[in-house]
């Protein structure tokens, strides 16, 4: 399998593979344990270049569980859906550390490292056949479109966007914006959660919404336990944070992006 036009074909637009949900058999789903604990250490690794994303794919992955199941999806799919979310930043191992942890405005080449680590990610796992049978490989590539069309890296809007990617969207989204970052502080999840709602319909899925809205208190019980020393409280920054789904200039702009 293909990732872009220099390799090969281009993947049916690398990897429309998948509303998984649909066209994977339920056998196919499986995943053996020792590839859900290689997921979560290669996440680990990839969270590792900055400090400030110390737990982000661990958290990502077990919010799109989460999402998963109480979209109704089967065990066997949240369970895919949980491997993706650990890897779903894999591209960033390609993207130098200063770039990352810039806490100014990028340069034009810096945003194109930033918004080139989606395709890195899918092209990295894609030798390995199971990945792209389950469409996690799909998921990677496809976790930075919007439910709008105006995401990236093929601007794929609606149900065209894998629902694995539609599903990582949204943790990806609130774990972000719960952990501080080199050009922003960390915010309160309830701030994190109205961000989410008011993007329903134009960055994320609104049925992933509609979920997330479903179970947002036993969400924000896990993160204030699992992390009680650093979770932002009422008392913590309201200004000047950005929005999930806002593209805006200057540093504020990347949280929306990466």
């Amino acid at each position: 399998m293909y990732l872009d036009n220099t390799d090969g074909p281009d993947l049916d637009r690398r990897t429309k593979l998948c509303d998984f949900a649909s066209r994977v058999s339920e056998s196919a789903l499986c995943l053996p344990h020792m590839v859900h604990q290689l997921a979560e250490s290669l996440g680990w690794a990839i969270d590792a270049k900055d400090p400030c994303t110390w737990s982000h794919s661990e958290d990502v992955a077990r919010v799109s569980r989460r999402l998963a199941l109480a979209m109704g999806l089967s065990r066997e799919m949240a369970e895919v859906v949980h491997v993706a979310g650990h890897l779903h930043d894999m591209g960033k191992i390609g993207v130098p550390d200063m770039v990352l942890t810039k806490p100014t405005s990028l340069t034009r080449e810096e945003w194109a490292m930033i918004r080139a680590h989606p395709v890195v990610g899918a092209r990295i796992v894609s030798p390995i056949a199971r990945m792209n049978e389950t469409g996690v490989t799909g998921m990677i590539l496809s976790h930075h479109e919007r439910y709008d069309g105006r995401g990236y890296p093929d601007g794929l809007c609606g149900q065209a966007i894998p629902l694995g990617a539609r599903i990582i969207a949204v943790a990806d989204s609130l774990s972000a914006m719960l952990q501080r970052r080199p050009y922003r502080e960390s915010i309160p999840f309830d701030q994190a959660r109205d961000e989410i709602l008011r993007c329903r319909e134009t960055q994320f899925d609104p049925l992933v919404v509609d979920a997330f809205s479903d179970i947002a208190d036993s969400l924000e019980a896990h993160f204030r336990s699992d992390r009680q020393p650093c979770f932002p409280g009422p008392e913590a920054r309201l200004s000047g944070h950005p929005s999930p789904c806002e593209a805006r200039p200057g540093a504020a702009s990347q949280d929306a992006q990466k």
